[in-house]
C-alpha cells in the first residue's frame, strides 16, 4: 500500500503465503530473524537493480515502524495495513517521518505472513506476483526502507494458534 501524505492512497490486497511455499520449521531465534530482514533488503535491492532503480537505504525509523507493526499484529492476532485501532498505515508511519517537510513525505507498505520457514526468496516471489506489492518494490520514488520479521510459536486470532512469521516492509521517500 502506498500513500503520499495529504493525498489519496491506492489500495493493495493483503497477502498471505500459500501453503505450497510455506514449510514447517522450529522456532526462530532473533539472529535468524535479523538475517531474514537483511536478506529481504538485499533481495529488494537486487530486484530494483535489475530494473534500473536505485537501491533502498535502510532507515532506522522505518525499521522501528516495521518492527512495531509486525510485533503488534503477531501479539494481537490480526493481519492488516491498518493499526489495531483502525488507523491507516500512513498515520502510523507519519510518526516516523520526523524532519520531512509537511506533505513532502510518502510511504508504502508490504506485508506477509507465513510459516516460520519462510525465506527472503519466497517472500519476494510472493510480493512480485502481487501487482500492488510489485508496484511498491519497483516504485522509483522510494529511497528508504525498514524491514522487520517477527516470529511467534503460537500466534492468536487470524493465525489460529499456529506458529507464524510476519514480515513488514515500510518504504519511504522524503
Amino acid at each position: 500500500m502506498a500513500k503520499r501524505l495529504l493525498v489519496p492512497a491506492f489500495a493493495l490486497l493483503l497477502l498471505a503465503a500459500p501453503a505450497a511455499l510455506a514449510r514447517r520449521a522450529g522456532p526462530r531465534v532473533g539472529t535468524d530473524l535479523k538475517a531474514l530482514d537483511a536478506s529481504v533488503l538485499a533481495g529488494l535491492n537486487a530486484i530494483r537493480a535489475a530494473h534500473g532503480l536505485v537501491p533502498l537505504r535502510e532507515d532506522p525509523a522505518l525499521a522501528a515502524a516495521a518492527y512495531a507493526h509486525s510485533a503488534q499484529m503477531v501479539a494481537d492476532g490480526y493481519f492488516a495495513h491498518a493499526s489495531l485501532d483502525g488507523a491507516p498505515f500512513w498515520t502510523r508511519l507519519s510518526a516516523y517521518a520526523r524532519g520531512a517537510p509537511r506533505g513532502a513525505w510518502s510511504a508504502g507498505e508490504n506485508l506477509l505472513w507465513a510459516s516460520p520457514g519462510v525465506d527472503a526468496a519466497g517472500a519476494l516471489r510472493l510480493w512480485m506476483a502481487s501487482p500492488g506489492h510489485r508496484a511498491n518494490i519497483l516504485a522509483p520514488r522510494w529511497r528508504e526502507v525498514g524491514v522487520a520479521a517477527i516470529h511467534a510459536g503460537a500466534a492468536p486470532g487470524t493465525y489460529g494458534g499456529r506458529p507464524v512469521t510476519v514480515i513488514t516492509v515500510d518504504f519511504g521517500a522524503r
